[in-house]
């Protein structure tokens, strides 16, 4: 499939990053920087301009009284939700539509290009370049978890230039076809709606998606890619332009090879052990994240719609309240020493909180 982005490579980006790209040994990046800056430049916009304003005039009164940090969370959340939205619809389509990577074996999953996959990646990355951003820029408020979080899927997302692993690109971007429903549980709680009917119909989406999409779909995946993997790193491609002369009229390769594999030369060997062992500790990472993350959902869900927990939450807003508008110290103390309420994932404000992608 060729890639189906509309806007072309830009000729003069592609010649400035190609000096780049041939350094790193990133053969394709030329064909897809301009997607992933493109990208990047557009959930800053959102982020910066466009969910600040429309917030502003759509919820007139809930989004100008949050303090500095929970508005971040919020424009965090808003791009969060129309990233994983699109790019949800784009990798299924891609998965469906790219005859070619449909009919990959493992040497084109470790080595193969397509354009279509290529292009999920590329989107991917130009999020993940934003995120990073973001996240190094207030780690206080969204701490070491998503920190890691970050740093891992660029990684493993730029890997895909070399090309490298690019057949997983639309497999494991779809971990996140939990994150709009996870965007949208932590909007009810901003606008007044935790649990209510609608935020327990949607967290039980949530707690399903994540459950089937990142730990059975994702540890699946992790498992199969890791297959592959352990044979790239002990032989080396099979391609016209590697057959000894002798044995040339013997080889068979498959017709796609021609697209699939046409950045694989003489020079391409088996894969290197740190690619290999970068690349599978990123994804370790994020599995134990995503594992460590769901538990913590299990108990952020039970929380918001379990009686005792929302009178003991009631109560201590009650106490913060009166002590906030009188200075009044709550039954005849003298000292406030109320109990804050725990924050959860869902709140988008704890440090360990699940990326909101």
């Amino acid at each position: 499939m060729r890639d189906p982005f509309p806007i072309p490579p830009i000729p003069a980006l592609s010649k400035a990053v190609q000096p780049w790209a041939d350094y790193l040994g990133l053969p394709t990046l030329p064909l897809h920087i301009h997607e992933v800056l493109l990208m990047a430049a557009l959930y800053h916009f959102i982020g910066s301009v466009a969910s600040p304003i429309l917030s502003s005039r759509i919820f007139p009164t809930r989004y100008p009284a949050l303090s500095r940090t929970k508005r971040l969370s919020w424009d965090v959340h808003v791009v969060s939700l129309i990233q994983s939205t699109t790019i949800n619809i784009l990798a299924l389509w891609v998965m469906f539509a790219d005859e070619e990577r449909k009919n990959m074996d493992w040497q084109e999953r470790i080595w193969g290009y397509t354009g279509g996959a290529a292009m999920i990646q590329a989107l991917a990355a130009g999020y993940f370049v934003w995120d990073l951003i973001i996240t190094a820029s207030n780690l206080d408020t969204f701490g070491l978890g998503m920190l890691a979080h970050a740093i891992s899927a660029l990684a493993v997302y730029s890997f895909g230039f070399r090309p490298f692993v690019n057949y997983y690109s639309t497999t494991f971007i779809l971990w996140e076809l939990s994150s709009p429903f996870l965007n949208i549980h932590w909007f009810f709680d901003k606008l007044g709606m935790t649990g209510s009917r609608a935020q327990l119909y949607n967290g039980l989406m949530l707690i399903f998606t994540f459950f089937s999409c990142r730990l059975v779909w994702g540890t699946y995946q992790s498992f199969m890619v890791a297959r592959d993997l352990w044979k790239g790193v002990n032989t080396a491609p099979t391609i016209l332009t590697t057959v000894l002369p002798d044995d040339t009229l013997n080889a068979t390769f498959p017709s796609q090879y021609a697209n699939t594999m046409q950045f694989v030369s003489e020079s391409t060997t088996h894969i290197p052990l740190w690619l290999a062992a970068i690349y599978i500790g990123a994804n370790l990472t994020l599995n134990s994240l995503n594992f460590y993350w769901f538990f913590k959902m299990i108990d952020a869900v039970r929380k918001r719609f379990d009686p005792k927990e929302q009178e003991i939450v009631a109560g201590e807003k009650v106490a913060e309240d009166k002590a906030a508008t009188t200075g009044a110290q709550p039954d005849g103390a003298t000292e406030l020493k109320t109990r804050p309420r725990r924050r959860t994932l869902l709140d988008g404000e704890e440090a360990d909180e699940p990326p909101p992608i």
